[in-house]
């Protein structure tokens, strides 16, 4: 791979962590009656899975042996709930994005934060 995609794909990873991190920010005090009842909190929540789908999209379009090298990732699903939740807007499970929020993005995020620290020869 060379140094040009190499930095893209640390650049996607990184759009990644902040994309969490918001997240985390935005249902921080919050039980899951209060996002349901809260459309600014959603749609806040909703546009940062949407980042995080594309950008994983994205690394997997640079670099198609990166999901191989990390199959724990689940990039196509973080891409997959990315177009769910895009195109279907209109019927967006807000329970399974509470629990994407507390069960899958901890991980993600600390893989992400741990291939970020990785060599680029390891990556």
């Amino acid at each position: 791979m060379t140094e040009k995609k190499a930095l893209r794909i640390l650049d996607y990873i990184e759009h990644i962590i902040i994309a969490i991190t918001r997240i985390e920010s935005y249902v921080e005090g919050l039980d899951r009656a209060a996002f349901v009842e809260s459309s600014l909190v959603q749609d806040a929540v909703i546009r940062n899975f949407e980042i995080i789908g594309e950008a994983a999209n994205k690394i997997r379009t640079v670099d198609d042996g990166f999901a191989q090298r990390h199959p724990r990732l689940r990039l196509e699903l973080a891409y997959a709930m990315r177009n769910a939740l895009a195109h279907g807007y209109d019927s967006v499970n807000l329970l399974t994005v509470w629990n994407t929020i507390h069960n899958d993005l901890p991980t993600m995020k600390q893989q992400m934060m741990d291939i970020r620290l990785t060599p680029e020869d390891e990556r």
